[in-house]
């Protein structure tokens, strides 16, 4: 069953889903325009790099991340964040198990 466009999302009834290696993601809400991700590393997992036509904004909840985006890298810890353009080569590799927020425009279809 879809939860497209459903106004709102309790995160205990909601599955999480293989990402990569020692990596796990969960769909939270989404529409045709917009998509919120939770994203939990283990001790480090590495998001490898990889570029999408989406523009993401990335929240740091918890843990320590090494973040390279377009060959810019930049440790990143709870409450920092990012912003990846169009197109642009970005990946993660995790310092201390933690938690990323995705947010991406327009929705990710692979996702779902």
């Amino acid at each position: 069953m879809s939860r497209k466009a459903e106004p709102f999302a309790r995160d205990a009834d909601l599955p999480w889903e293989p990402a990569g290696a020692g990596i796990v993601r969960k769909v939270l809400t989404y529409d045709d325009g917009v998509m919120m991700v939770r994203v939990r590393f283990e001790a480090g997992a590495i998001g490898t790099p990889h570029s999408h036509p989406h523009v993401q904004c990335s929240l740091v909840e918890s843990g320590v991340f090494d973040v390279t985006i377009s060959g810019k890298t930049e440790r990143l810890g709870a409450g920092d964040s990012f912003l990846v353009p169009p197109d642009a080569v970005h990946g993660a590799v995790n310092v201390e198990p933690g938690v990323l927020l995705d947010v991406f425009t327009p929705m990710r279809n692979d996702f779902v």
